[in-house]
């Protein structure tokens, strides 16, 4: 099963190939392979401890892979200096499971904090405050532009930790658990914002979830993670027609 023939004709914008991770006798990752093409969902499922958090540390560069590639925009981060991977890092968003806000710090200094840190992609002297009011508007929420996080409900918090990753412009956006700990209707919300964004931004989307109504909705491809490997790759209609057991597991109900 394969992909949909016209989005697998598009520029590959992240690359994994052959990727093998082991703690001790752990077998973690065992030749996992993905791509993901411009202006694509791609949605990774697997079970608990599969090592979806795995394959994530080392596609940013927070874990070293035991062996294998991964290809970010046509560049190996295996061979990058550590001042290179920060510079590529700041064309890649990442939607944290739990928003990870600074409980310390407004929505405004939220979104400020990394304007700061990636300076030479946006230069010294920026209007921080229009940069933060548009990524506010893409999310709906600038009125919350002045609160604390304490004062955000758990969709708000994940809006506004969706529009400070939007706010560094980035090419590739990943998701990790984008509607967990979210009541139906405000994942719902979260979802078709999603859809927003990469409409409106053409972001290519690597999103990993638990959620099947979300993969079902947002995947334009999807890869099941099973014994460390790229087990089934196809759209959602082809993976919840299989037969195989491996594959049923993620779809029952």
């Amino acid at each position: 099963m394969m992909p949909n023939a016209n989005i697998s004709n598009r520029e590959i914008v992240l690359e994994i190939k052959n990727l093998y991770k082991s703690f001790g006798d752990n077998n973690v990752l065992n030749g996992f392979n993905m791509k993901l093409h411009q202006g694509e969902n791609l949605v990774i499922m697997g079970k608990s401890g599969s090592g979806k958090s795995v394959m994530i540390k080392c596609l940013v560069g927070l874990m070293e892979a035991d062996s294998g590639s991964i290809s970010v925009m046509h560049q190996d981060i295996t061979k990058l200096d550590q001042k290179a991977l920060d510079i590529l890092r700041a064309d890649i968003g990442f939607l944290f499971q739990g928003s990870a806000l600074y409980d310390s710090m407004t929505v405004r200094e939220n979104l400020e904090f990394p304007l700061r840190r990636h300076t030479k992609k946006f230069g010294e002297h920026i209007d921080t405050e229009k940069m933060v009011i548009e990524a506010l508007s893409s999310v709906g929420l600038v009125s919350a532009i002045d609160l604390m996080p304490s004062e955000l409900s758990g969709g708000m918090k994940r809006r506004v930790a969706l529009s400070r990753t939007l706010i560094l412009q980035p090419k590739i956006i990943l998701y990790d658990e984008p509607t967990s700990g979210l009541d139906p209707i405000t994942a719902k919300e979260i979802i078709i914002l999603m859809q927003d964004i990469q409409k409106k931004y053409g972001t290519s989307s690597l999103i990993i979830t638990h959620d099947v109504d979300c993969a079902r909705v947002i995947s334009d491809s999807m890869i099941l993670l099973i014994d460390g490997t790229d087990y089934a790759v196809g759209t959602f209609k082809e993976l919840s027609a299989s037969e195989d057991p491996k594959i049923k597991a993620f779809f029952k109900q």
